[in-house]
């Protein structure tokens, strides 16, 4: 291994299965085989042969069941994901990594064996992740029995779930699920705008229709349907309310069975190897961001951690965001997307650019932390049918809490520069829980079968401290009208250290 080579993206896979518990057994995925199908495919990609007994390290993107403290297994615990993927694709790495929880790591990782390969740390690695939350859903609805237990003695680094997300406020008050906190942005975003209730679903309609397209012609999309603008955006069986002002098809879809795999190598191995010139994608630059818990936040109507991320990967690369020919930006929620591009100057109204290169995390498929490596995937096979040509990939994980960003192109850079340390946000929100006035800053209002059932907003205090309630049933109903409550007086009154609002 040689200290100072160039690192180069040289191969890229992706499987699919839409098995969902309604035929036998014999054919269900798991996450290993997801896994297995997509990193054959990216050694597959690169061209040449005797790549898998060149990987010295591999890392794989951790999986739903083990990125939640006690989940259960119901169909067997993979007690050793990256083991057990080395084994079956015939590759005998020395280090062996499990990623930690969060959508940032496709591309985190990707930055990561980047700089390892640049220090002389490695020579060729391998990422692979997927999810097969199909299988398993269906294998349960559908009474199945499949077998996902499995196991491997090769030691590996379980990097762990990383800090907690949430804070004792936040959970109290019904703050658990990702769309509760992606409400929160989008209604902050809407009041920005000036929208009602209609004008901004309107507006997410008509910023993911398109996502939708693309998705439709995707033969990785586990949802391959183009939707229209009214459809999106009117509530109905097939889209129905979840959070405000989220209805489904606004919304990651984690109900898919998607693996995804890229292949990293020096320049001089590749060379070593035989990799064609015409398969070789650089990274350019790279940036990565951390933000606090969403009730200290300062900025509600966007991502301050995109913006570092985006803003340190161009920057590095040395480009603007009108120089990006593509870009796959996180699309989990809207909010996610007006973010993002709003952080690049990018106007999604106007700009002839498509957003999305794999469909979007609602149509394409939302494979867990996994997302970005498709995204990644994609990208490679875009820039090697356009040389010369920039990307863009936009990875997030939390609730735009963990950001990691990459400017990708198969012209080769001058230079190499390792990506810095994740930026980390510096200025917080107090969180007070007291009864008094307020003013409403942002809202949700999270829905069951029966509809409507908690209203959570976070308020300003007179004194610019911030705090969470949920409403009564007379303010929920305020919450349900087509006018935007933000901006409006607020009383609050604390008991056992959850408050309920009613508007004044």
């Amino acid at each position: 291994m040689a200290k100072g080579d160039m690192p180069v993206l040289v191969g890229v896979g992706q499987s699919l299965s839409q098995w969902d518990g309604t035929s036998g057994p014999d054919a269900a995925p798991s996450p290993l085989s997801l896994m297995v199908d997509a990193s054959k495919a990216a050694l597959a990609d690169t061209g040449a042969a005797g790549i898998a007994a060149a990987i010295d390290t591999l890392a794989v993107v951790r999986i739903f069941e083990d990125s939640i403290g006690r989940a259960p297994h119901p169909h067997g615990h993979n007690t050793n994901l990256p083991g057990t993927l080395a084994r079956d694709i015939g590759a005998k790495p020395a280090n062996l990594i499990y990623e930690t929880v969060g959508g940032q790591s496709a591309q985190a990782l990707v930055n990561e064996m980047a700089a390892r390969i640049h220090a002389g740390e490695a020579e060729v690695a391998l990422i692979s992740g997927s999810e097969a939350n199909r299988a398993s859903k269906g294998a349960r609805r559908h009474n199945v029995e499949i077998n996902w237990a499995d196991g491997d003695d090769a030691a590996y680094e379980d990097r762990g779930m990383g800090p907690m997300m949430l804070t004792r406020e936040e959970i109290k008050h019904g703050l658990i699920a990702p769309a509760y906190f992606y409400g929160l942005f989008e209604n902050a975003i809407a009041a920005r705008e000036g929208r009602t209730r209609s004008e901004h679903r309107r507006a997410m309609a008509e910023l993911f229709q398109p996502f939708s397209a693309v998705a439709a012609k995707n033969p990785y999309s586990q949802f391959p349907v183009e939707h229209s603008v009214e459809f999106l955006s009117t509530p109905s069986r097939e889209n129905y309310e979840y959070a405000d002002p989220f209805l489904k098809w606004f919304i990651a879809q984690d109900a898919v069975n998607q693996g995804a795999a890229a292949i990293l190598m020096s320049e001089s191995k590749a060379d070593e190897l035989g990799i064609p010139r015409e398969k070789r994608v650089y990274l350019h630059g790279g940036g990565e961001a951390g933000d606090d818990h969403i009730s200290v936040r300062p900025k509600l109507d966007g991502s301050w951690a995109m913006e570092q991320a985006t803003s340190r990967a161009l920057t590095q690369a040395g480009v603007t965001a009108d120089d990006i020919d593509h870009f796959d930006l996180y699309s989990c929620f809207p909010c996610a997307v007006f973010s993002s591009a709003a952080a690049m100057g990018v106007d999604w109204k106007t700009d002839p650019r498509p957003l999305t290169l794999t469909g979007g995390l609602p149509f394409f498929g939302g494979p867990g932390n996994n997302y970005s490596l498709h995204g990644i995937a994609e990208m490679a096979h875009t820039l090697r049918a356009a040389p010369g040509h920039l990307g863009l990939v936009l990875a997030n994980g939390g609730w735009m809490t963990k950001e990691a960003a990459g400017v990708y192109s198969t012209e080769k850079p001058k230079a190499f520069r390792p990506v810095a340390p994740a930026a980390k946000a510096k200025t917080q929100v107090e969180v007070h829980q007291a009864s008094g006035e307020g003013t409403l800053e942002t809202f949700t209002v999270t829905h069951g079968k029966a509809g409507p059932e908690t209203g959570i907003i976070f308020a300003r205090l007179a004194d610019g401290r911030r705090t969470i309630a949920k409403a009564s049933p007379a303010a929920l109903a305020v919450l349900r009208e087509e006018a935007s409550p933000v901006g409006r007086k607020v009383k609050i009154t604390v008991e056992d250290e959850v408050g309920t609002f009613d508007f004044m």
